[in-house]
């Protein structure tokens, strides 16, 4: 009875990971839709596969079938057809399980607070994994006439650089969501630091989108969120950014007016992975910083403390301070058959 109810929470505990995986990839689907620029389904930015990618990794390869289920409820009113639909949905799905698997074979943590982990989930993690999903379905839209072979490499950009943004900039907050914790006894100016960082963030996020080209404002906002807040203040730093970053893509407006899709998405994308190759890679080398300093510390105090009790038990040997000491120390040693 006992091993048959276990049995039964884990796999109620396994349906609900499914569902939520499903809901938030559906619910996130419909507002990065709202940025399309292809066919009603190509966006610059897909926060599903961010949400794909953290769910595996927090919950384990059994969500899956959320993920294609969240698909499949994203692109059915797409179209063009069930048969492709399926096939996209299925991209949709073993994208983020490569993506997956290859950050499991690399030993990734997911506290991302190493450049190694940092550099997989750019390199790996994001524009590996998500050539499959587009690849597969920018194919599947071409082979079944729904684009235009003329269409079909900018399609594939958008499609790859949009899957690959979202996750660089939506699965780091994810991981950081899982540990984040109230920060108690926190100094009143480190309060004032993070509401200033916040503000300025949004500040800097409307002036992207307004008519002077001012994306390179974000950068010194990362650099302080990365430094200062590690990644619990560079990735939503970096998210905040990118999203009105493709807000002003997809309306071309401030730095992306007067050019075509393609010119846009190029710039769009190149600034993105910029912002967040620098949010991830310099929160993770701080943290790296941080804690060897404080393992240099902690062995530090760890050898003041031997010393000192070796010193309170009268077992610390005075070091020769004369040559006359140290002839005298090399014939104990040699009658007592000690080497010298």
């Amino acid at each position: 009875m006992t091993v048959a109810r276990e049995r039964l929470r884990h796999g109620g505990a396994a349906a609900l990971d499914v569902c939520v995986v499903a809901a938030l990839y559906y619910g996130s689907a419909r507002l990065g839709l709202m940025q399309q620029l292809v066919r009603g389904q190509v966006t610059p930015l897909w926060p599903p596969t961010g949400i794909a990618l953290a769910g595996l990794l927090l919950r384990g390869p059994r969500v899956w079938p959320g993920i294609t289920i969240g698909a499949l409820l994203a692109n059915l009113s797409l179209g063009p057809s069930v048969p492709a639909v399926l096939v996209i949905a299925a991209g949709n799905t073993l994208a983020p399980c490569c993506s997956y698997a290859l950050l499991r074979r690399t030993g990734f943590r997911v506290e991302l607070d190493r450049l190694r982990d940092a550099l997989a989930l750019i390199f790996l993690g994001a524009f590996a994994g998500m050539l499959i999903s587009a690849t597969t379905g920018s194919g599947t839209l071409a082979l079944t006439g729904a684009l235009g072979a003329d269409r079909f490499w900018p399609t594939w950009w958008v499609w790859w650089t949009g899957d690959a943004m979202g996750v660089l900039v939506v699965t780091p907050v994810l991981l950081v969501l899982r540990s984040a914790r109230w920060p108690r006894g926190a100094p009143r100016a480190r309060w004032v630091e993070g509401l200033l960082l916040v503000a300025a963030t949004v500040g800097v996020g409307f002036a992207e989108t307004g008519s002077t080209p001012l994306l390179f404002l974000g950068f010194p906002l990362l650099v302080w969120a990365a430094v200062r807040f590690q990644l619990a203040g560079a990735a939503p730093c970096a998210l905040v950014v990118s999203a009105f970053a493709a807000f002003a893509a997809v309306r071309q407006t401030g730095p992306f007016a007067g050019h075509d899709v393609l010119t846009d998405m190029i710039s769009l994308q190149a600034f993105n992975g910029s912002a967040a190759l620098t949010a991830l890679v310099l929160s993770a080398a701080v943290s790296e910083r941080d804690q060897s300093q404080r393992e240099i510390a902690r062995a530090c105090g760890h050898l003041a403390d031997m010393v000192a009790k070796i010193a309170e038990g009268g077992r610390l040997l005075p070091f020769p301070d004369s040559a006359s000491d140290q002839d005298e120390e090399d014939e104990r040693g040699r009658r007592t058959g000690r080497p010298p």
